[in-house]
């Protein structure tokens, strides 16, 4: 047997969850520990809870964390658009109510400068890549307006990330499942990829990251319903299947030799280099509650997940997991 495979049979070894009864609600004010190992964990209660007791909005996002600042910013799809909060939770402001909707988001700097990139699947402009400054002013959109038709055409814009010389690549993971690249300026570049399972091949291609790891950078690929992960070259080049037996992973963040995935079906799993797990975070036992969207925010556990959607490491090595959620819930895992 694969021992990949084998370690994904074993929850015993990575499954630390002594706070599983804990009771969800506002009287809530004790961290839950999740993890094992290097990787534990403690949930922070009532992070990034909004004044007034008013709702996030709708979570079907990503979570980035400006380095410069240490500020983390979520995105939904509310009419705010962008939350943007301190470390310790309190909402330092919102902003780019225009780019409601982004699916997934990168950081990166570029000129001295914190820029934001933003997938847009919904909202009121819809199916673009936006480059934002860290105050939400658009500084360039990617569309069928700017740069043409695409193959398979702009349906479904799930994913973005750029690569070391400015690259955007972009995925339709509710589309035709290509992934095309674009210089950066905006100017289309080629496309690669397409539905199936097979090597080269993705079905939902939900999430991406820029993989440095291994010398030459790469791009690594959160292939959902293939319930894996793999790597393509920056010229579009087949690499191989880096992950295997995840629970339909949604997006990947990687600090150090580590990965980690936000599963939609109610777990986060850290990944080492070999794509091997050797933690798992917040994992749920209730299965009715995974990859479930209306569940209630008073029928959350702390530290337990519903539907992990986006996720982000900090430089510390906290994590900060964006359930997919109607009412939205963000989740801060400290490091201990």
């Amino acid at each position: 047997m694969n021992p990949r495979a084998l370690l994904f049979l074993l929850p015993t070894l990575a499954l630390a969850h002594p706070d599983h009864g804990t009771q969800p609600g506002k009287d809530i004010h004790e961290a839950v520990r999740t993890g094992n190992g290097a990787w534990q964990y403690e949930a922070v209660p009532h992070w990034g809870e909004l004044p007034d007791g008013k709702n996030l909005g709708p979570t079907h996002g990503g979570v980035i964390i400006d380095a410069k600042t240490g500020l983390i910013y979520v995105s939904t799809d509310a009419a705010h658009g962008i939350l943007v909060y301190q470390p310790d939770g309190k909402l330092a402001k919102s902003i780019a109510p225009e780019c409601q909707g982004f699916h997934a988001m990168a950081v990166r700097e570029e000129g001295g400068q914190t820029v934001i990139y933003g997938a847009q699947l919904a909202g009121p402009k819809p199916l673009r890549v936006c480059k934002l400054d860290t105050e939400g002013k658009l500084l360039l959109e990617i569309s069928k307006a700017t740069a043409g038709e695409v193959q398979g055409g702009w349906k479904g814009l799930t994913a973005v990330t750029v690569a070391p010389d400015g690259a955007i690549f972009c995925s339709m993971g509710y589309g035709a499942q290509f992934i095309h690249k674009f210089d950066a300026a905006g100017k289309h570049i080629k496309t690669f990829g397409g539905k199936g399972g097979g090597d080269g091949q993705t079905n939902c291609s939900h999430g991406m990251a820029i993989d440095t790891r291994f010398g030459e950078p790469r791009l690594l690929v959160c292939d959902r319903e293939n319930r894996r992960l793999v790597h393509f070259d920056l010229e579009g080049k087949w690499i191989g299947v880096h992950a295997t037996n995840l629970r339909r992973p949604c997006t990947v963040s990687i600090l150090g030799d580590a990965c980690a995935v936000a599963e939609l079906e109610a777990r986060v799993t850290v990944l080492d280099k070999n794509g091997a797990p050797v933690a798992f975070l917040g994992d749920n036992p209730d299965k009715k509650q995974w990859a479930k969207f209306p569940i209630p925010l008073e029928q959350m556990k702390l530290g337990i997940f519903t539907s992990p959607h986006g996720l982000s490491f900090d430089k510390d090595g906290n994590l900060y997991v964006q359930d997919w959620n109607a009412s939205g819930r963000v989740t801060k895992l400290k490091k201990l």
